[in-house]
């Protein structure tokens, strides 16, 4: 079974507060479903049309695993806290090649 990535994209945070709220929930929903951070952070270096935002990927066994982690009451619960507005990312759910 192939494992899946999570891979997040951060443009802006516009309200920090509502971003730690939401930090201080989801790796624990995220890691309850089977994640694992393998990358959060800025990039070192960007090339080509690369942009310098933060990046979050998490590794997961199965996609079925990563989709269920997003679903969860946890992790939805971490939404919540976010709210709508708080950032501006956009999330990838990829099946890695084997």
């Amino acid at each position: 079974m192939a494992k899946a990535y999570w891979i997040a994209f951060y443009r802006s945070i516009k309200n920090p507060d509502a971003f730690a709220a939401y930090a201080k929930l989801a790796p624990a929903a995220i890691q309850a479903s089977g994640g694992r951070f393998i990358v959060r952070g800025s990039p070192a270096k960007v090339y080509e049309a690369g942009l310098a935002q933060r990046v979050v990927m998490i590794e997961f066994g199965s996609l079925e695993k990563a989709l269920a982690a997003h679903d969860s009451p946890g992790y939805q619960e971490a939404l919540k806290a976010l709210g709508k507005d708080a950032v501006e990312r956009e999330i990838r759910i990829v099946e890695g090649l084997a």
